[in-house]
């Protein structure tokens, strides 16, 4: 389990900064925004949900156990 979180948790790095490069371009626009702009934004969005299903696979979050 620990490597599917460690893979899920290295996503957010890869899609922002991994990437950037390639999609550093103003056009097309998405929802009237340049291209960068949007990847960004689609990416801290998709980081929030990565980090969610990161802290349910964690096994040091289950319920009922104390410390």
């Amino acid at each position: 389990m620990k490597p599917v979180i460690a893979l899920l948790s290295l996503l957010p790095f890869l899609g922002m900064l991994g990437f950037l490069p390639l999609v550093n371009k103003v056009e097309p626009y998405v929802f009237g925004l340049p291209f960068v702009f949007f990847w960004i934004i689609v990416w801290v969005i998709l980081t929030s949900v990565i980090l969610a299903i990161v802290y349910k696979l964690d096994p040091a979050n289950k319920e009922g156990d104390i410390g």
